[in-house]
């Protein structure tokens, strides 16, 4: 019976191997023959019960018997007979076999017989009583678990360099499509399928325009905690966040700068006290996900009691120890990612102030008011370069494509700014949408795939922490463009009205246009550049519906973004994303 399971398990290996594809894949496998705890079998991508079974077997069917009863487990020993005997019967009849293991067995192999057969010299592959047919599959399955644990270990270093036949893609050809490509199985589902495309290449397509709220402001979606039960967005980043400036003022951007103390210190004048009183939500959001997602594949024993903590405990939260087929610094890594999503936006700001000439930033003087404009520009592009080289330190090649994404984002939607669109209402308003995605949209939603890409997730995951943020930029985006309108300086930290003064036109004066399309259209086309034009534009924005449209498109990709992270599994840290959605379409500043 065992050498009949040992002989399927090498078929239903290579298998697997050739329906999933890819090396992260396999790695995940390699990892789960290695540690096989109930734990690890749940949470990684390969959920399959036929794999669960199959690694089982491969590793069971075989041996389990001659371990059971070389620890005197003779129970133990009958019950492994007989389960390996209906499954090996099960395999040739149906690709998906259940079958339950007895515990005692699980105690067994966990304890000393998956240390001894994950070994390329294991006597247990090379044991004499065994048929030359299933001593081979046996070997080939032990020869292949070491193989791919050598990726699985190069991947959690940072490498996704090889595909499974150990040929190199193309230098052009984008990371995230050889893992696209890799991760589609021949015969996929089309639940599978339908989550690559977005998680490997957003056509930007959806905007949502003919979308109304469906659900009432503030009203939370079934399961989630109220703020006050421990879901505080604000309290639970708060220890997170109060050392995000000091560390990248310290250990990004750094302070031994003889060469050019003036460039060091422009670089760093948002990350100075006094100076760094900017939301951070992007950094945010990066910690609270990647904690939540942590918790969507379970905790850790040590950690499940810590799951319930009230609201006056909350600041307490560590980052969730890493499973075994996670890299092990990945606590170190989310956090870097976070500091390095901050410098990235805070490059943009310097550029963008720069570009719109722009007097003021949160509530301080702009940049190149300090320092001049061409420190400011340099000093943006320094960041950009710091950044640059700390998330090449993660050693994760997809990572950095996707972060590296952002920054050719934030360059097409300056330039799709100054451009301007067609003189259509629909054009005009995908073209501002898409706009608004390059500029804001892309760096959260990036941001968060990257942390998911980080901790090795399922693309379930991936796909979910790339809507989420795709979704609160887009509506963080609209609400600012409300308070362009109905904020001021003092609490918005720059000029009301600078969108119009600049020649912008924004969602209000857009959907404006719809009820006034030619005094609007002129003002548009000649970008309120003359006497009087900011002024009028203002008047038809109120006479019309214009900012309340927006803010119901706002709380549209609001209630997008919370159907996205509902796919996480529930945990304090779920919920106050929940509420930090909310958070956004509420903010006055």
């Amino acid at each position: 019976i065992g050498r009949t399971a040992a002989a399927h398990a090498d078929l239903w290996i290579k298998r697997a191997a050739q329906q999933r594809g890819s090396t992260r894949a396999a790695s995940y496998l390699s990892l789960d023959v290695a540690h096989a705890s109930d734990t690890s079998f749940q949470q990684t991508q390969l959920r399959n019960k036929f794999l669960h079974n199959t690694i089982m077997l491969s590793r069971t069917g075989a041996v389990a018997i001659r371990s059971a009863s070389q620890k005197g487990l003779a129970s133990s020993a009958v019950a492994s007979a007989n389960s390996s005997g209906s499954s090996a019967r099960t395999l040739a009849s149906t690709p998906f076999p259940d079958f339950p293991l007895p515990e005692a067995i699980r105690d067994a192999v966990k304890s000393t017989v998956l240390d001894e057969a994950t070994k390329p010299d294991s006597k247990f592959w090379r044991s004499g009583d065994s048929s030359s047919a299933s001593s081979s599959a046996s070997a080939s399955a032990t020869a292949s678990a070491a193989s791919t644990s050598q990726h699985a270990q190069q991947y959690v270093n940072g490498g996704l360099h090889n595909n499974m036949n150990g040929s190199y893609a193309s230098i052009n050809d984008p990371i995230a499509r050889d893992r696209a490509v890799s991760a589609a199985p021949s015969n996929s589902d089309s639940n599978a399928l339908d989550i690559l495309p977005l998680i490997h290449h957003d056509p930007l397509d959806e905007w949502y325009l003919d979308r109304i709220p469906t659900r009432q402001l503030h009203v939370l979606p079934p399961n989630v905690r109220p703020m006050s039960d421990g879901a505080d967005p604000f309290l639970l980043s708060r220890s997170d966040l109060e050392t995000l400036s000091a560390s990248i003022r310290r250990d990004l951007i750094g302070s031994d700068h003889a060469d050019h103390p003036i460039l060091a210190k422009a670089a760093a004048h948002f990350f100075e006290a006094g100076h760094d009183g900017g939301k951070k939500v992007r950094p945010m959001m990066v910690m609270l996900l990647s904690r939540a997602m942590a918790g969507s594949v379970g905790l850790h024993e040590e950690q499940a009691d810590s799951s319930n903590c009230s609201s006056s405990s909350a600041t307490t939260y560590s980052m969730p120890v890493p499973f075994p087929w996670q890299r092990q610094d990945l606590p170190d890594a989310q956090r870097r990612l976070a500091e390095i999503s901050e410098m990235i936006h805070t490059a943009s700001l310097f550029h963008d102030d720069v570009i719109d000439g722009a007097d003021t930033r949160r509530g301080a003087p702009a940049v190149h008011r300090v320092f001049g404009n061409k420190m400011a520009i340099l000093a943006g592009d320094y960041l950009l370069a710091r950044a640059s080289i700390y998330l090449a330190r993660l050693r994760d090649v997809e990572v950095v494509e996707t972060m590296s994404t952002i920054i050719e984002h934030l360059v097409r939607g300056e330039v799709m700014q100054s451009n301007g669109a067609g003189d259509v209402y629909n054009e005009r308003m995908v073209y501002y949408l898409r706009k608004n995605f390059y500029k804001t949209g892309s760096l959260m939603a990036n941001s968060c795939k990257s942390a998911a890409l980080l901790g090795g997730y399922d693309d379930a995951i991936v796909s979910a922490a790339y809507r989420y943020g795709k979704h609160i930029g887009m509506a963080f985006q609209l609400v600012d463009d409300v308070l362009d309108f109905d904020g001021s300086s003092s609490t918005m930290g720059k000029a009301a009205l600078a969108d119009l003064n600049a020649g912008l036109a924004t969602a209000p004066v857009l959907f404006a246009a719809e009820h006034f399309p030619n005094e609007m259209d002129r003002l548009i086309e000649r970008k309120f550049s003359e006497a009087g034009d900011v002024n009028r534009a203002v008047e038809l924005v109120r006479q019309s519906d214009g900012i309340e449209r927006t803010k119901d498109l706002a709380h549209v990709y609001v209630e997008l973004a919370i159907d996205a992270v509902m796919e996480i599994e529930a945990s304090p840290y779920r919920d106050s994303l929940v509420h930090l959605a909310y958070k956004i379409v509420d903010r006055v500043r």
